[in-house]
């Protein structure tokens, strides 16, 4: 458009430019509202509820005998018990580690805190220091690892100035956004700056769902709350993205709306109550979602079933797609965690998945993911199956495979929990195979959903998918670890 208006005459240049703007004022959004004047007003109504979290490990004996002095202790004694109360004043308490500094924020003026599990994480000595200068001790009342949050309480002598949560959804790329925290115990620090994304993952945890901002958020603030123009809440502070350790730009805060579950099951029982399906999924790539049937990438690929979960027991099987979850469409794997977390524990849910391309719909019950984590924690390995008879080493879809053998497994330490399968010895290093970081001593389960015994099974499979014209190849293959993939290799 421009390199065309540069070669008109001018006259008709003039009435390019005209029908321009027409244009653009005819389909341009009408601008929902400008920049305030000033964020005074907002900043005093919300920063008196914004503490500084001061938090520590105590050794309770190596304090208790900091404490004590012997009868007539001499000035240097005593001079050295005036540094050590010193040092406890910043943070450098005998018998205790160096003090973690962070924010946090009331929810409720009874005396309800709010912070990230990361600044009080494995603390037992807790300060909160307010906006006035008042400290007050803090107990904890249930923290989340998962989500980085922790739920505080402290004992005041009146009631506490609080804020409110808001709905993060509603927040729009664009909007204008204040974060507050009181870093340092300096007192109140305000940055303003819009929502510069949604929904960001940043590999930090299974529930990732980020807000990003640019509001400076700096070492200190983390815990701090993100308000909207109204005074709502609507995320968390809790990370930065900076090579410096300063604000280049890039924070991120937890969504009110992942938060105010957690929040609420911490306040209830203490802990969280998280719904649990039992399996292991994984994304469906374009080359997953042809070889699959799909028509397009979708869902949360099943690439392991847990043998005593709820999805177990409804019938559910590695390859099986979740394309819909108690009602919601599932469109990226990302989706699934956070959903079935939100869900309660116990509940009846259908569950629609795509298998062999038809769609199947069960009703599980769901179970609860503590437990199930508390379990895998005691459970003691299974002994691994019998292996297939050795063969010879077989060359296929750009790998050497070969029987799985003690031997292989002892070569590769390929753990007890690998069953029976085909290992991968070698792999070409300009194959579809390497690309998709296929290594010697993964084991190849299945191709298209059948058992791969034997090699002999590898090179049969990828001759009859061929014969059928199909294009690529399904493939299950687990890591010496255990950890368990699909993946689309091209036939040809």
């Amino acid at each position: 458009m421009i390199a065309r208006l540069k070669k008109t005459p001018a006259p008709r240049r003039a009435l390019a430019g005209l029908a321009l703007a027409g244009a653009l004022a005819l389909t341009a959004p009408a601008v929902a509202g400008h920049a305030p004047d000033s964020f005074a007003d907002l900043a005093a109504v919300v920063t008196p509820a914004v503490v500084n979290i001061s938090a520590s490990r105590v050794d309770e004996d190596k304090a208790a005998d900091a404490k004590k002095l012997p009868p007539g202790a001499s000035p240097d004694q005593m001079f050295d018990e005036f540094m050590k109360r010193h040092r406890h004043r910043r943070g450098e308490r005998e018998g205790r580690g160096s003090a973690s500094l962070g924010s946090g924020f009331v929810i409720d003026p009874s005396g309800v805190i709010v912070t990230n599990n990361h600044v009080i994480d494995g603390d037992n000595d807790i300060e909160v220091i307010f906006t006035d200068g008042a400290k007050l001790k803090a107990k904890v009342v249930g923290v989340d690892a998962k989500v980085d949050i922790a739920v505080l309480r402290v004992n005041p002598p009146k009631p506490l100035a609080a804020v409110h949560f808001g709905d993060s959804d509603k927040v729009r790329v664009g909007d204008w956004v204040l974060a507050v925290g009181n870093p340092f115990a300096l007192g109140g620090s305000v940055t303003a700056g819009i929502i510069s994304a949604k929904g960001r993952n940043i590999d930090s945890g299974p529930y990732d769902n980020f807000l990003q901002t640019d509001a400076a958020i700096n070492k200190g603030n983390s815990g701090g709350p993100l308000f909207d123009m109204a005074g709502k809440v609507v995320g968390v502070n809790t990370a930065i993205l900076s090579p410096s350790g300063g604000s280049i730009g890039i924070g991120f805060a937890t969504p009110s709306n992942t938060a105010m579950p957690v929040i609420d099951q911490l306040l209830k029982y203490g802990e969280t109550r998280r719904g649990w399906l039992g399996v292991r999924i994984q994304s469906v790539d374009d080359a997953i979602a042809d070889s699959l049937g799909l028509g397009k990438a979708r869902g949360a690929l099943i690439d392991g079933v847990d043998e005593d979960g709820p999805s177990a027991r409804a019938g559910f099987k590695p390859g099986d797609v979740i394309v819909s979850f108690d009602g919601k469409t599932i469109g990226d794997a990302r989706e699934l965690p956070k959903i079935v977390a939100l869900t309660p524990v116990g509940k009846d849910v259908e569950i629609v998945v795509i298998r062999d391309g038809k769609e199947l719909t069960r009703k599980v019950k769901l179970g609860r993911l503590e437990e199930r984590d508390a379990q895998a924690a005691k459970t003691a390995k299974q002994p691994a199956e019998k292996p297939a008879p050795k063969q010879e080493k077989t060359h296929v879809l750009g790998m050497d495979v070969m029987a799985l053998t003690d031997e292989l497994r002892a070569k590769f330490q390929i753990g007890d929990s690998v069953g029976a399968g085909v290992a991968v010895v070698a792999v070409d290093s300009d194959s579809p195979a390497a690309e998709q970081h296929v290594a010697p001593g993964d084991v190849i389960l299945e191709i298209n959903r059948r058992p791969m015994k034997a090699p002999q099974d590898v090179a049969a499979e990828a001759g009859a998918l061929r014969a059928q014209g199909r294009k690529t190849a399904l493939l299950l293959v687990v890591n010496t670890r255990g950890q368990a993939r699909f993946l689309a290799l091209p036939l040809n």
